[in-house]
């Protein structure tokens, strides 16, 4: 039997993922988090996942909310369906189908589906994810119908009753800006900034006002573009 109240947060390392976990921690008395890796060329974000994690538990009550780490090595199957400017030296790039060459075909499909699976072993009822259709870079796999779509079906296939939760749907990056502020005030805040990683070609020797990256690739656009709207910055 699941905990209705137990969540489990898909935790990369990255600002989105953060803020969801800090979302939880705030609500839930008990969560665990489960990252993967995937042959990212971004994979340094996994290095920032235990930094934010021993950050965040050090704030208010969160230490004894917080509780295992899981990590699913998904290298093989991902290279196995084919290479995209997310996982191989490509040039970042419109393709032919008017998606950016970084969506993954199936990524967030089969993240949820693990997910899930965790959480029935686990005892967990709330899968917690940051999908967003607000700010994003046009990934179908991060539409709210997809969402919707997949809780229907896992709950039919595991016959459980699943909850997948995504709290940042309708927030843009400004909007995820604020909303870490008002979980967890200014140390929250520069816990993001400095430990979380967004950049897309994994570039973490340049620090920026809104944190680390090449300040260029589309990942980087998003969240200083978002940044300076939330800070009131041209």
């Amino acid at each position: 039997m699941s905990a209705p109240d137990h969540a489990l947060v898909l935790f990369s390392g990255g600002q989105d993922s953060a803020t969801c976990l800090a979302w939880a921690l705030a609500r839930y008395p008990h969560v665990e988090t489960v990252g993967f890796a995937y042959g990212q060329r971004h994979a340094v974000e996994l290095d920032c996942r235990a930094p934010l994690r021993d950050g965040m538990a050090r704030m208010a009550d969160w230490g004894k909310r917080l509780g295992d780490d899981h990590v699913i090595a998904l290298d093989a199957a991902m290279a196995a369906v084919g290479a995209t400017a997310l996982t191989a030296e490509q040039e970042i790039a419109l393709g032919a189908d008017g998606l950016p060459n970084t969506f993954v075909p199936g990524r967030n499909l089969l993240f949820l589906t693990l997910a899930a699976a965790i959480a029935y072993r686990r005892g967990l009822r709330r899968i917690v994810a940051g999908m967003c259709e607000t700010d994003y870079s046009g990934y179908p796999d991060c539409r709210d119908d997809t969402i919707k779509a997949m809780q229907v079906a896992l709950n039919l296939g595991l016959a459980h009753r699943f909850v997948i939760e995504t709290p940042l749907m309708w927030r843009d990056k400004a909007a995820t800006w604020a909303l870490a502020e008002a979980l967890g005030g200014g140390p929250l805040v520069a816990l993001i900034e400095e430990a979380s990683h967004s950049c897309y070609l994994g570039d973490r020797s340049r620090r920026h006002p809104w944190g680390h990256g090449c300040g260029t690739c589309p990942a980087c656009a998003l969240r200083r573009d978002g940044w300076q709207r939330w800070k009131g910055r041209p």
